[in-house]
């Protein structure tokens, strides 16, 4: 009864209100014509109210008996060129598009398979098999209680919450644990490594393997916190380490340790520092590993512990894969020579449609400009799918789905051998 008030109490913790899904179906035509919030018009209206200007100047000039006509056959050259890069430039951003809800689809998929594998599978082993180990050091699942194990289990899902927090972090470049979504998710051996940086310790005896390199200076955790000196410097996706600033005299005579001397560990690997999903990755491992040596997933046996790792790597495969899109922008020499072509066919369409049309042609020229620029401002909105524009994918709902799936199971569904609400189901698998 306890270990289910101390989840309960944990799970009501991480609640958030409820999400609500749109529905997709909905088809509106006349609503969406008269919409300017969310459609590319307040960011195009500067580029198309400059080609209707210039459009302006043109009607005005031929209005007054200037010669500022041109043939028509110029304009379905540039046409033809113009319609097969933006169908080309559109085309290559929705791909980007769709293939960030692609990746993140799966990764969702892979921790809905994981979270559930863990639940339901983890089970303290069979008294026979503990009687029967004849193997070195302790018996299997000695020492383990079903409430410490159902805490660890908390612990290995909910960092599958904080897995998927951690990609959509990393996708808008926002580095750290320093965010509201991360609260009840992530445990204090994994939280540190933001404060102190990865590769820093608070001891040597944590970084035994480098005892054998030559060491200049330690200085221990609360002297850092301490000193007025102290920077905080970030070593690179987001992880920041706490360095000092120290004067050396250039005094060959002096002495190398004065009063108030202080001690500094310097390790190879000091500076460097790990995206926040890979170390949630690596902490997942770990568990998976204890889960398998402590004798925990007997009844899956290597090949569920296999499928397991795996879908933890394809968590990690999926972040790659999304990172490929963040990272890899459009070529600037494309989106350059797109706008000047685009330019160029604006403001040589007066020049053509100015002696059938006249005034007319002013609000024909706008009506150009404004479809052709905003193909290309929907392009370029879409391109990046990770952001928090309207149009792009929605993260922080796809996030809480997976928060709530997971709270739900906790929070109401049986581990393997229970029934329903934690009451055995009487099929004597207990």
């Amino acid at each position: 009864m306890s270990t289910i008030k101390s989840v309960g109490s944990l799970t009501s913790a991480l609640k958030k209100p409820k999400i609500s899904r749109k529905r997709l179906s909905r088809y509106s035509w006349l609503p969406d014509v008269l919409r300017v919030e969310g459609s590319v018009a307040t960011k195009i209206w500067g580029p198309v109210l400059t080609v209707t200007l210039f459009a302006s100047a043109i009607a005005y000039a031929f209005h007054h008996g200037h010669n500022v006509t041109m043939s028509n056959s110029v304009t379905p050259l540039l046409a033809v060129v113009v319609g097969l890069i933006l169908v080309f430039r559109n085309s290559t951003s929705y791909d980007r598009y769709y293939e960030g809800r692609k990746d993140f689809g799966a990764m969702a998929s892979n921790i809905r398979n994981l979270t559930r594998m863990i639940w339901v599978n983890v089970n303290l082993p069979p008294e026979s098999s503990a009687a029967a180990w004849k193997g070195k050091g302790p018996a299997p699942g000695s020492g383990m209680t079903a409430e410490k194990l159902r805490k660890l289990k908390v612990e290995a899902v909910t960092l599958c919450i904080a897995f998927a927090y951690g990609v959509k972090h990393r996708l808008r470049n926002e580095h750290g644990f320093n965010y509201e979504d991360y609260n009840g998710l992530i445990p204090r051996n994994l939280s540190r490594y933001d404060e102190f940086g990865y590769g820093t310790s608070s001891s040597p005896s944590n970084y035994s393997s480098y005892q054998g390199t030559p060491a200049t200076i330690s200085r221990r955790r609360s002297d850092i916190n301490a000193s007025p000196n102290t920077n905080m410097v970030e070593a690179g996706h987001g992880l920041h380490i706490q360095t000092d600033s120290v004067t050396l005299s250039n005094d060959p005579q002096a002495p190398l340790l004065g009063d108030s001397h202080r001690t500094v560990e310097f390790h190879s690997n000091f500076g460097h520092s790990l995206p926040v999903p890979l170390l949630i990755a690596h902490a997942l491992s770990r568990i998976i590993f204890r889960f398998k040596r402590d004798g925990f997933l007997e009844t899956i046996g290597p090949a569920g512990t296999n499928t397991m790792n795996g879908l933890v790597q394809g968590m990690v495969t999926q972040l790659t894969n999304m990172e490929r899109v963040a990272n890899t922008p459009i070529p600037v020499s494309y989106g350059i020579h797109l706008k000047q072509c685009v330019s160029l066919y604006l403001f040589s369409l007066p020049f053509t449609l100015v002696r059938d049309l006249d005034w007319r042609m002013i609000p024909v020229v706008t009506v150009v400009a404004f479809t052709l620029m905003g193909i290309e401002g929907i392009a370029d909105e879409i391109e990046m799918p990770f952001g928090t524009d309207k149009s792009d994918l929605p993260l922080d709902k796809y996030c809480e789905e997976i928060r709530e799936e997971v709270l739900f199971m906790i929070d109401r569904l049986p581990e393997g051998g229970e029934g329903m609400h934690g009451f055995d189901d009487g099929e004597g698998d207990d």
